[in-house]
């Protein structure tokens, strides 16, 4: 599994000073009136630049702790595209920000760009763990919330920049957990809220220039049968709710997690008896699995942002800052069948959680054996963490 921020802390007073209100007007166009306009079509990396998020580069450039030695390197890993991920209320209504500046970009380049984001803040996130809970509670109306206050400002931004293409990820780890933790209360007390909440954002956010990816958790969680077909039952049901199997692009997948896309040869697999050896497998599985239950035609991304290593840690319990990681393929479009894109989705760098059991969010993985120990909070820049990354890269930076 894969964790991520409840808020970019490190980012929270930059943005502050944006000051975009809700939604955001822009001249590109006004909202439209009518019938739901068809979903996006076509690969969307395909003919595109790819959107770097200049908040990431910044945040690298001021990175605590680095040297000047790291300076080149660290520069090559900021030059690359991340997913700026909208993870609280207050971030989605920064969205016109980032748009603003994609379509700029655009403009002056002459050419697409594709801009991605991670959609993350359900209501009860991040069920099965700690360290990235949300700031949305189930019980106190947060189904509600999470519709008027966080999908719709999003929504909104998106249909004001048609010349944009947008990838949008939809809730990391959420139906993963649906598929094998509902034995955990908060899990099971979530399930009809993200189901509905999924559906919803969904059917919001899909435009003609807006494309929507499920996550699909990874190999070592979904790939295993049992899961994998609860999964495709799972991803079809909600699609169905969400208005039609057309309204989603594909799925996700290894987001913010250390799969590699192919098994090297020789190496010990991560997961031992998984018939998902990698992501590539996981894909013709998943694909297999989901044509049983109806649904054709989905492509995928695949997050190699710190896949690069051939095997990572411990598999019961790797998924904070593991040790062992390495950057994995830079992102670019059509690598593989059915692959519509390598991406950075999990910026490299960005802490899983903290290691520190004193702390707010502390979860007992992030200071397992396996995870990488003075951990800061989920989101916030970890130097020691990212040089690994540039060490273990591969291919090499």
């Amino acid at each position: 599994m894969r964790r991520h921020l409840g808020a970019h802390i490190a980012h929270s007073l930059l943005l502050a000073t944006i000051g975009v209100a809700c939604g955001g007007a822009s001249s590109e166009s006004a909202t439209p009136k009518g019938p739901p306009a068809p979903p996006a079509q076509g690969n969307p990396f395909e003919g595109a630049s790819f959107y770097v998020n200049p908040d990431y580069a910044a945040e690298v450039a001021a990175a605590p702790g680095a040297s000047p030695a790291d300076s080149p390197k660290f520069a090559k890993v900021a030059a690359n595209p991340t997913a700026v991920w909208f993870d609280t209320i207050a971030k989605a209504h920064q969205a016109t920000h980032y748009l603003d500046d994609a379509a700029a970009k655009q403009q002056a380049a002459g050419a697409p760009m594709v801009a991605t984001f991670v959609i993350y803040d359900l209501p009860n996130r991040d069920c099965s763990a700690a360290s990235s809970a949300g700031e949305l509670a189930v019980e106190s109306k947060g189904e509600a919330r999470y519709k008027s206050e966080f999908i719709d400002p999003i929504a909104a931004a998106f249909r004001a920049h048609p010349s944009v293409r947008i990838v949008a990820i939809v809730e990391p780890d959420s139906l993963g957990n649906l598929v094998s933790n509902l034995d955990k209360p908060k899990c099971k007390a979530s399930e009809a809220a993200y189901k509905h909440s999924i559906a919803y954002a969904v059917q919001a956010l899909s435009m003609p220039n807006v494309w929507v990816y499920l996550d699909a958790a990874h190999a070592g969680w979904l790939g295993w049968n049992g899961n994998r077909d609860k999964a495709a039952t799972l991803f079809a049901e909600v699609m169905t709710a969400s208005g039609g199997q057309d309204k989603v692009r594909g799925f996700a997948i290894n987001v913010s997690n250390y799969d590699p896309v192919h098994a090297i040869a020789g190496a010990k697999p991560r997961f031992p008896g998984d018939p998902s050896t990698d992501e590539a497998t996981y894909i013709q599985r998943l694909t297999e699995s989901l044509t049983r239950v109806g649904v054709t035609g989905k492509t995928f991304l695949i997050d190699t942002s710190r896949n690069g290593a051939p095997t990572v840690g411990d598999p019961a319990g790797d998924w904070c800052n593991a040790k062992g990681a390495g950057l994995g393929e830079r992102p670019k479009a059509s690598p593989l069948p059915l692959v519509d894109a390598f991406y950075w989705v999990k910026p490299p760098g960005e802490s899983d959680g903290t290691s520190d059991p004193a702390a707010p969010r502390y979860d007992a993985a992030c200071g397992s054996k396996v995870s990488t120990p003075g951990a800061p909070q989920a989101g916030v820049f970890f130097t020691p963490y990212f040089q690994q990354l540039i060490a273990n890269a591969n291919p090499p930076l």
